[in-house]
């Protein structure tokens, strides 16, 4: 399950501002060169090493980004194909994977990059990372049931016979306000790093080079991971202020990435084994109203302590819950109708996902209230037996306690193709 392979080459970025006044000189252009010496001096002191500056290898077994220990910042964003043409299509893939192995390696997109080429044309890329280390950059492709067939059934870029059984539309859920303006989408990038910078160039890079063929459908930005995916890593904590993602699948949980993330061979279909389905959910918190609940009611809520992020039936953090529990009025110690009860595996068939979700604050609402919450990102095999069985279980004003506090706003479902060699790309089984 190694994501794991060679670093690979290209246009450094750390190098093209040494070399940038070079190429100054040659094209009589001395603003250049100023730019790069004072870029200088974001260079790491000497022997103080930049935990960002190792990048994450690009090729492997499966993408980037799903097992990875989680990134802190996000920038999600959804497209629509233009162009109804296979070739398009493809080439766009290509043109995709190609930038994304440069950048995810502190590269620059293209050849020259974006100072070393000629001053009479637009640089091959943005430039706003330059001097920046690859910042723990993973890119990260899914693929919407709409880039396989269209709203009448019919396939679509010759993918006749390649749609998956499971890339099915989600259900209606109780309580759901989807706006299908920020749902769905043909094509999904998910990219996360450390530095927002470093992921907005990438997802800014992306959709340039996907000019004339595809279209930004909506995009989101999220910052503070809200689930830890490696053991190594601290439960982060959400916008109600609760640790979040405690009981989280991580990588070091072999068995559970092998069953309940990677798509095996006897699900299929061929072209996606070793790949992962993608289910986002923008979900608005009533922040204002959620602060004014009691401590004790927040607690309740959840079904954890705020503070230690501990079961309320006892223990710290990772102590097993003992649902069962009760207190002096022989009432459960944890709600029936609680959060962490609603959603833990013992009542929904054992079922398991990989969360990767982020929290976002979008300015105010216009009433003078926070946009904010959880952009909620989960990776599976099924999503059948594995989303939509939890999120059945959550749904509705009289299953989870903490509906009276969120709404979910948007909505989408990814096929995730695996990864890819060093001379492949994104999706290539699509068109063997």
């Amino acid at each position: 399950m190694s994501e794991t392979n060679e670093p690979t080459s290209g246009l450094s970025r750390r190098k093209l501002i040494g070399a940038a006044g070079i190429g100054a000189l040659a094209v009589g252009a001395g603003a250049g060169g100023g730019y790069a010496v004072g870029r200088q001096s974001d260079e790491p002191t000497a022997g103080v090493p930049d935990p960002d500056a190792e990048p994450i290898p690009f090729e492997g077994v499966h993408q980037a980004g799903i097992v990875t220990p989680a990134q802190d910042r996000l920038y999600f964003v959804a497209l629509d194909m233009t162009s109804e043409e296979r070739a398009d299509l493809i080439s766009l893939l290509k043109d995709w994977t190609e930038a994304a192995r440069q950048m995810t390696q502190g590269n620059d997109v293209g050849t020259f990059g974006a100072v070393s080429g000629s001053p009479f044309a637009p640089p091959e890329d943005t430039g706003e990372a330059l001097g920046l280390p690859p910042s723990g950059l993973t890119v990260t492709v899914g693929f919407g049931r709409s880039l396989f067939v269209d709203a009448k059934g019919k396939p679509r870029f010759g993918l006749d016979g390649k749609l998956p059984a499971k890339l099915k539309e989600l259900p209606a859920f109780s309580g759901d306000q989807l706006d299908p303006a920020i749902s769905d989408g043909d094509l999904a990038i998910q990219a996360c790093a450390n530095d927002p910078q470093v992921a907005v160039h990438a997802v800014r890079n992306l959709v340039r080079i996907a000019f004339g063929r595809a279209s930004v459908r909506y995009s989101q930005m999220g910052f503070g991971r809200t689930s830890s995916t490696s053991s190594a890593q601290v439960t982060a904590r959400n916008m109600l202020g609760f640790k979040d993602g405690t009981a989280n699948i991580k990588v070091e949980d072999k068995k559970d990435v092998q069953d309940f993330v990677w798509v095996p061979k006897e699900d299929g279909p061929d072209w996606l084994v070793g790949g992962s389905y993608l289910v986002s959910r923008k979900i608005n918190m009533r922040i204002e109203i959620w602060d004014r609940e009691p401590l004790e009611g927040q607690e309740n809520i959840i079904g954890r302590a705020k503070g230690s992020g501990g079961p309320l039936s006892g223990g710290d953090e990772f102590a097993k819950i003992d649902f069962k529990k009760k207190n002096d009025r022989g009432a459960p110690v944890i709600d029936m109708k609680s959060h962490v009860r609603l959603a833990h595996p013992d009542f929904n068939k054992g079922a398991k996902l990989l969360r990767r979700g982020y929290n976002f604050v979008d300015g105010s609402d216009g009433l003078g209230q926070l946009s904010a919450g959880l952009f909620f990102i989960a990776y599976q095999r099924d999503p059948e037996k594995q989303f939509v069985q939890v999120q059945r279980s959550l749904a509705g004003s009289q299953n989870d306690l903490l509906n009276e506090y969120i709404v979910h706003v948007s909505s989408g479902l990814f096929a995730c193709p695996p990864g890819v060699g060093r001379k492949g790309y994104w999706g290539e089984g699509l068109f063997a």
